[in-house]
């Protein structure tokens, strides 16, 4: 059952990438991430994408403004495990 859910978490990471254990924290990070940005009402969580891998965070997709890009790219760096950020969320015009 875990399996399946680590395997849907949104991670684009092949198994011959990463350990299986690096694998686990990286979805789990992702994971971490969404759920912050679900729970912030100053970020819509579907319109950013998130990608982990060997704890460097991806940021992606669209944001209604700078401060909304900001505060995803803060929300990332408060989850434990994470080692960098990158943010390439656009910003609407």
């Amino acid at each position: 059952m875990s399996v399946s859910l680590l395997a849907t978490a949104g991670c684009a990471v092949g198994r011959g990438q990463q350990t299986v254990g690096a694998y686990v924290d990286d979805s789990a990070i992702t994971t971490a991430v969404k759920a912050r940005m679900v729970d912030n009402k100053n970020v819509d969580a579907a319109a950013i994408s998130v990608e982990t891998l060997n704890g460097t965070v991806m940021l992606s997709g669209f944001a209604k403004n700078a401060d909304e890009k900001k505060v995803a790219a803060e929300l990332a760096w408060k989850v434990d495990g994470v080692k960098a950020v990158k943010n390439e969320i656009l910003v609407r015009p």
